[in-house]
C-alpha cells in the first residue's frame, strides 16, 4: 500500500464512462511515474520519504480552456495542465517543515483528450495514461521548454508508458 495520496476529482461526468475504475488507474500511474522517477534521477524531496500528494481533476474542454487563458495566455483548450509547487520559491522550505510533500495540481481535459486519441488511432486509456504521466513529470519538475529538456522528458514518458505496454506515443 503507497503512503502518497492522489485526490482524483472528477468534475466531467463523461470520463466514468470512458475509462473504468479511473481512480485506480491513476493511482497506478503515479506509483510507477514516482518509482521510476526515484530510481533514475536524483531529486532532493524523493530521497526524503514523505509521502506525497498530488489533485488530479478530470475536466473537460471549458473549464481547462479558461485556466489555461487565465494562466498561460493561451485562449483556447489544451489536453492537460500542471501546476507545480516545485516552482514556488517557497516550495524547499515549506517542505523541510512538512510531513508531507504537496507536488501540485494536474487538470486533464476529456474532450481534447477523446480527439486526440481518434486522431492518433490510439485507446483512450492509454492516452490518459500518458497525460497523466506527462503531468507527474512536469510535478517533479521536469520540464520540455528546450530541445534537450524535451528529448529528456520524452525518454522518461516513453520508459514508463512501457511498464504499461503502451507503446511509445512520439512515434508516428
Amino acid at each position: 500500500m503507497s503512503k502518497n495520496t492522489l485526490n482524483v476529482i472528477i468534475n466531467e461526468p463523461g470520463w466514468e464512462q470512458e475509462i473504468s475504475d479511473i481512480s485506480s488507474l491513476s493511482s497506478q500511474v503515479m506509483e510507477t511515474v514516482v518509482s521510476y522517477v526515484k530510481d533514475n534521477e536524483e531529486i532532493d524531496f524523493l530521497s526524503s520519504d514523505k509521502p506525497l500528494i498530488v489533485n488530479l481533476s478530470l475536466s473537460n474542454d471549458a473549464e481547462v480552456h479558461t485556466l489555461n487563458r487565465d494562466f498561460r495566455q493561451m485562449d483556447k483548450p489544451t489536453n492537460v495542465l500542471s501546476f507545480a509547487n516545485i516552482d514556488d520559491p517557497e516550495f524547499t522550505s515549506e517542505i523541510n517543515y512538512s510531513d508531507e510533500i504537496e507536488l501540485g495540481d494536474i487538470i486533464i481535459a476529456l474532450e481534447t483528450m477523446q480527439r486526440e486519441a481518434a486522431e492518433k488511432n490510439i485507446s483512450l486509456q492509454n492516452h490518459f495514461c500518458h497525460l497523466l504521466t506527462h503531468g507527474l513529470l512536469h510535478l517533479l519538475g521536469f520540464d520540455h521548454q528546450e530541445d534537450d529538456e524535451a528529448e529528456y522528458m520524452e525518454d522518461f514518458e516513453v520508459k514508463i508508458l512501457q511498464q504499461f505496454n503502451i507503446a511509445n506515443p512520439y512515434t508516428e
